[in-house]
């Protein structure tokens, strides 16, 4: 069932609506729809009824977790980088729109590196050589094509639906997105030109299963993120996901990531920026992975 046209259900609609009201004008006439044309004006708006339902149970859903201010974990990270693979502990620390903090460690005691997302920067620390990247989102190829910033790292990480470019998601927006039906599951999606966006939630809870963003560029490739959800566990009275495998593919590279979270609270007594020491110094991206994939 994939939704229609907005504007396709409003045209269908009105000479319902006119049919049903006594005009006295003698300006316009009417001609009645035939059976056919009445169904699919109905089937129409039954559709967009549905789909508002249901955007609305995914709503809910994110609505709860949207509650807590704090997240806090133990955490298992690993990087699979071409034909090498890493895997660290570390502690994921985020407060709800301000920032996300993935603190790495080698053998267990030593932090490797540090990954912090806030509304204004992307930092990525590698302690271990002392160098590090601080940039703006658009500064990122991938993430300024595609219209990531923080709020949809934050939707990502919290399992939730995210407009680019906007915090949140409200009704407002709901004729943006389509909707269709795969076995027991929802697809919903939103194009943007270039870029696509899709959803695959659950028909019954409206949980979200997992999230794509692809980005479509003729001349040098296509660029897609795949963000799937494992696992939940018990955060106070939520269920918050505690298992995602993150695949960012590029027409020359593959990036494979699985964050495991164990021990999940609310700690709030932790500093939300970290100050780059001025011994380290800037690299670019590809150079700190190759690091990480040494250690």
């Amino acid at each position: 069932m994939k939704s229609l046209n907005i504007l396709k259900v409003v045209a269908l609609a009105i000479p319902l609506l006119v049919i049903s009201c006594h005009t006295h004008t003698k300006v316009v006439k009417d001609q009645p729809l035939t059976p056919e044309q009445t169904q699919q004006a109905l089937q129409a708006i039954k559709e967009a009824e549905q789909q508002a339902a249901f955007l609305d149970k995914v709503s809910t859903s994110v609505a709860k977790t949207s509650k807590t201010q704090f997240v806090t974990s133990k955490l298992k990270f690993s990087i699979e980088y071409g034909p090498q693979q890493v895997t660290l502990t570390g502690n994921l620390k985020m407060k709800r729109d301000d920032v996300i903090q993935l603190q790495l460690m080698a053998f267990g005691f030593v932090e490797a590196g540090r990954l912090e997302f806030t509304k204004d920067y992307v930092l990525i620390i590698d302690r271990i050589n002392k160098q590090f990247i601080k940039v703006p989102y658009n500064y990122v190829d991938f993430l300024r094509n595609s219209g990531i910033n923080f709020y949809t790292l934050q939707a990502l990480f919290w399992n939730e639906m995210f407009m680019p470019g906007k915090q949140t998601v409200d009704k407002t927006m709901y004729d943006k997105f389509t909707t269709s039906t795969s076995d027991n599951d929802i697809i919903i999606s939103l194009d943007e030109g270039k870029m696509n966006y899709s959803w695959l939630a659950n028909s019954q809870s409206g949980r979200i299963k997992m999230a794509n963003i692809s980005y479509r560029d003729v001349l040098k490739g296509n660029t897609q993120l795949n963000w799937d959800y494992n696992a939940f566990s018990k955060l106070g009275s939520i269920l918050f996901p505690s298992d995602m495998g993150v695949t960012l593919t590029m027409p020359e590279k593959e990036i494979k990531l699985g964050i495991k979270l164990n021990y999940l609270g609310n700690e709030s007594d932790w500093e939300t920026r970290t100050k780059v020491s001025d011994k380290y110094r800037e690299v670019d991206v590809d150079q700190i992975l190759r690091r990480f994939m040494a250690l």
